[in-house]
């Protein structure tokens, strides 16, 4: 008599629990922008959904803990002349926001840890060099303030957003731009096109290294994202409009090292995928369902775990990083889940009977600090990501401020008005001279001082806000 055997996994068992009432955000108005992103984006200390809006676009910031019904009069994110399509948090500073929207720019917000009075309208720095709407915006996973955009134009710019400047652009795409996605230590990335192809892309070299038409037949929209080996996991669509995922080797794309049918559905698969754990979550716009899938390196290479179902349809999804997860509870994911009027947290969690730290469900993972600065990481230097521990908790660190330093500054400012005597012979009174310069060290000495009263007062604010006063 033949028995089965079953794989083993750590993961087999991993099941998903959505929150109780009081622990979702409540009357959120989310966005109904006809566009494939996941209108949601969290990190360690803020949930951030894009919501309806007026006369523009807006996006709704909420502390992790801030859950219950929002205020109706919740101060929001707003500067955006069109609907806002797509936003990030970057993984180096937990208080900085990239949006993407339909008036062709792409913005960076600096979000302060109490919540603010009064609406933040003004971005930290405004990109503009697309001529269509940015759909797409993916912070670079190792180098600091490196940004990455897409837009409807078919162009992908890679900008320092230190200095407001791009430094690469890439006009290789000859349709619509459905996904991009960094290899863990950034020196490449994937892309989905509406011309069925997939890319990697070498963006130093700006230039295409691997590519692979239909990886999927059919013509609908795919996905595709690096896993931490350097394969490419996607999802897509067959001929016959069945959702389908793969699995590709990028230096042989010919055949799939893995390729399943899955389901009839019409909405289109946003992956999430754990490096830590090698776990993928398929989140469909208009299911009730998330599933899962473990990758290793045996056949059938992609091992479907579970299910976790619900009632309500999902408008989107937002996946924290591992640092914001709770290991007390061998919690090893958290997503949250866009509802019509709410967003709801589902925890992913490994039964375990022990309450100490499980070291096999958590190796160290990729920390808040940039492994490269912006010029070596374009000199050619390839860092993977600085890992920090999980076995004491993770706290996220206190707001730092992202200095923006434009080299043409002085050219966007009016010149200093000055007299005729002092431009045609210089002959200006050495007693002016010397009053002028005093006055001009004495308003400089005023504004030094106003500032630091400034981040004093904020800073106290922060601690009463966060109850550690």
């Amino acid at each position: 008599m033949s028995r089965k055997v079953v794989r083993q996994s750590k993961f087999r068992h991993v099941f998903g629990q959505a929150a109780k009432a009081e622990q979702c955000y409540d009357d959120i108005r989310v966005s109904k922008a006809t566009w494939d992103s996941s209108f949601c984006a969290i990190n360690p200390k803020f949930i951030a959904v894009i919501v309806e809006s007026s006369g523009g676009g807006a996006i709704l910031v909420l502390l992790l803990s801030k859950t219950g019904r929002l205020d109706k009069n919740h101060p929001l994110v707003v500067g955006h002349a069109g609907p806002v399509l797509d936003i990030d948090w970057c993984p180096h500073n937990d208080n900085i926001l990239a949006s993407g929207s339909e008036d062709c720019t792409a913005m960076v917000w600096q979000i302060p840890d109490h919540t603010p009075a009064r609406h933040i309208t003004e971005p930290i720095v405004t990109l503009e060099g697309h001529s269509k709407r940015v759909g797409i915006v993916s912070w670079h996973p190792t180098a600091r303030n490196i940004l990455l955009t897409a837009g409807v134009d078919n162009l992908i710019i890679i900008w320092n957003v230190g200095t407001g400047e791009p430094l690469i652009s890439m006009d290789d795409h000859p349709d619509l731009i459905y996904n991009v996605s960094w290899n863990r230590n950034g020196s490449l990335f994937c892309t989905t096109c509406k011309d069925r192809r997939i890319r990697v892309c070498d963006p130093r070299r700006r230039e295409v290294v691997a590519e692979r038409l239909a990886p999927h037949e059919g013509i609908r929209p795919m996905r595709a994202i690096f896993t931490r080996d350097g394969n490419i996991f996607t999802t897509g669509f067959t001929r016959m409009s069945q959702r389908e995922l793969g699995l590709w080797d990028p230096t042989s794309f010919e055949e799939p090292i893995a390729l399943q049918e899955m389901d009839t559905s019409n909405g289109v698969l946003l992956p999430f995928y754990d490096p830590d754990t090698n776990i993928v979550y398929l989140c469909g716009k208009g299911d009730s369902s998330i599933r899962y899938f473990e990758i290793t390196d045996e056949p059938p290479y992609v091992h479907y775990l579970s299910t976790y179902s619900s009632k309500e349809p999902q408008r989107g999804m937002g996946f924290m990083p591992k640092r914001g997860v709770d290991v007390s509870k061998c919690e090893i994911a958290r997503l949250y889940k866009l509802h019509e009027r709410k967003c709801e947290p589902i925890m992913m969690t490994v039964p375990r009977k022990s309450d100490l730290f499980q070291d096999d469900l958590y190796p160290d993972t990729a920390g808040p600090e940039p492994a490269l600065e912006p010029e070596e990481w374009l000199e050619g230097r390839n860092e993977d990501p600085i890992l920090v521990s999980l076995r004491e908790g993770y706290i996220p660190p206190k707001s730092r401020e992202l200095k923006v330093a434009k080299k043409n500054v002085l050219d966007t400012r009016p010149a200093p008005r000055r007299s005729m005597s002092a431009v045609d012979g210089g002959n200006i009174a050495p007693q002016l001279l010397e009053k002028l310069l005093e006055e001009v060290h004495n308003l400089r000495a005023t504004v030094l001082s106003q500032e630091k009263r400034i981040c004093d007062l904020e800073n106290k604010l922060s601690k009463f806000t966060n109850g550690t006063a």
